[in-house]
């Protein structure tokens, strides 16, 4: 039977400003963007701000450990560029150190399941992180300050340590089972073996993140490349090791982000700039082919327009789990994910899509001791049966779920968009995109506007709160269910995105539900 028993009704405040804005999850990291577009940086400088900054207030779901994707669009240039920072096998992985007991794991992915669940968790679940080499890379080539001037934020508030308030204490607690049997892990989640928390009515307590601002000031002053070839090289290195883990120092070396063309397509009068490669790009880009042939109503989306959206994502999912691996056709899993995403425009136009994540909700779940850094599950991306396109080996790129995008038009940046979670971030992102093209919705109308979810397996998701017209339509072509829209779990997709209208305005949105998100203007 159905637990449907969410009674409210919420929104989320639209940021407007002829300067620049930061849309993310946490409304923090966004403050600490702002700070630099305030010191006069542009938006990829504000963009690597952000992405530090959340490594320190929402570590659980990205930060120095990470790996991910930054869409550009350069103004002057009137062009996207991709800094690809993703994840990579370590170099002796040895698939047969990986062997299948003959279950299947429950959490996002419905793999078959491996011993100890080392693809899952614990030190050779990480992958080689590029989220240090990317940053560093997008500043390099797009940005105006130096690393040095852009990290002084995420230092701050590692020192001043996270605020203990009820949605972190939620957090920690959904996780302490796995938390707890890495020593290192428990013993900055959990000070005295529980989830903190503030008791009613006391002063507000903080969650220090141990070793971390230190790593960070490391950073800073020696640069960022002592993360794959200096002294936090070798720490990283060393602690792995000693926890069991294959990840080594020449990994790390070998490691260099990348800076790659997106993949570009006209639809509907706009231009589409999506991630390339081993990303949910491709699929985007194949429901969007699907989708040029719709006349879609001006206006509020209609029965068929969520026919149309249901029929393209369940084809498109169809080919992505056939031909290039990912998840199992399994649709009814719920288990969350820890990526982020944010949006950054500035004063001059300039646009970020930007997606980073740790894979798994504290990714490996390991802390490293000492340098505070919690670590990537990446190896849990790849399929660990043997013969497949996206199947465990060295040095390999597995299929991810990220999709960051940037529209533009008549020579300028329309709207930055991206989301979090897992498989159900292109079926949003897709919707978001045809609320706003297609359709013709505002900015926050669109991110108020129910959606439905349908990112494989026969089932689609619905939002209780759409019409029952749509309801009935949607029933009578493919079997549904509804899903509320909550804070927990998160059964739908967690989106951002920032817009720039025709007459150079910004505004900035975050996902709806998400407590601590929130759009940043100057």
């Amino acid at each position: 039977m159905e637990h449907l028993v969410q009674n409210w009704h919420v929104r989320k405040p639209l940021a407007r400003s002829r300067g620049g804005i930061v849309a993310t999850q946490n409304r923090i990291a966004g403050e600490a963007g702002v700070q630099i577009l305030n010191a006069g940086g542009n938006a990829v400088d504000a963009a690597v701000a952000t992405g530090l900054a959340l490594a320190t207030v929402e570590p659980w779901n990205s930060g120095l450990g990470g790996v991910g994707f930054m869409l550009v669009y350069l103004a002057k240039e009137k062009r996207v560029r991709v800094v690809d920072f993703g994840p990579i096998s370590p170099g002796s992985l040895n698939p047969a150190d990986f062997p299948l007991t003959g279950g299947m794991t429950s959490e996002l992915f419905t793999w078959p399941t491996v011993k100890d669940d080392r693809n899952v968790h614990g030190p050779n679940s990480i992958a080689v992180p590029g989220h240090v080499a990317g940053l560093s890379l997008a500043l390099d080539t797009f940005g105006k300050l130096k690393f040095r001037e852009v990290i002084q934020p995420a230092i701050k508030l590692a020192e001043q340590g996270m605020a203990v308030d009820w949605y972190l204490t939620l957090k920690v607690a959904i996780s302490a089972k796995d938390l707890a049997q890495y020593p290192s892990s428990a013993n900055v989640y959990l000070p005295g073996g529980y989830p903190p928390v503030t008791p009613a009515g006391g002063a507000l307590q903080r969650l220090q993140l141990k070793g971390l601002a230190q790593t960070m000031k490391r950073l800073a002053d020696a640069g960022p490349r002592d993360y794959y070839e200096g002294e936090v090289a070798q720490s990283i290195a060393r602690d792995i090791k000693t926890l069991g883990g294959i990840l080594s120092a020449d990994d790390l070396k070998r490691y260099h982000a990348r800076i790659v063309e997106p993949i570009t397509t006209e639809y509907h009068g706009a231009q589409l700039a999506l991630a390339p490669n081993l990303t949910a790009g491709p699929s985007m880009l194949r429901t969007i082919d699907n989708l040029r042939g719709v006349k879609f109503k001006h206006g509020t989306p209609d029965a068929d327009a969520f026919f149309q959206y249901a029929q393209v994502l369940r084809e498109a999912f169809s080919v992505r789990l056939s031909t290039m691996g990912d998840i199992s056709e399994q649709g009814d899993n719920k288990s969350p994910s820890c990526t982020t995403h944010f949006n950054v425009v500035d004063a001059e136009g300039n646009m970020v899509a930007h997606t980073q994540t740790l894979l798994s909700v504290y990714g490996s779940r390991v802390v490293l001791p000492e340098t505070g850094i919690l670590m990537n599950n990446g190896i849990f991306w790849f399929d660990p049966r043997p013969g497949g396109p996206n199947s465990l080996g060295p040095n390999k790129r597995p299929l991810t779920n990220m999709c960051p995008v940037i529209a533009h038009k008549d020579g300028r940046a329309w709207f930055a968009l991206g989301a979090s979670g897992g498989r159900k971030i292109f079926p949003a992102v897709l919707q978001l995109t045809s609320f706003m093209i297609d359709h013709g919705l505002s900015l926050e109308d669109a991110f108020h506007h129910p959606r439905i979810d349908a990112s494989g397996g026969d089932t689609v998701g619905v939002d209780p709160r759409m019409p029952q017209a749509i309801k009935d339509a949607l029933a009578k072509k493919f079997p549904t269910q509804e899903t509320e829209l909550v804070v927990y779990p998160t059964n739908f997709a967690c989106p951002s995105s920032v817009y720039q209208n025709a007459e150079g305005e910004h505004f900035g949105i975050s996902d709806v539900m998400s407590p601590w998100s929130g759009a940043v203007a100057q």
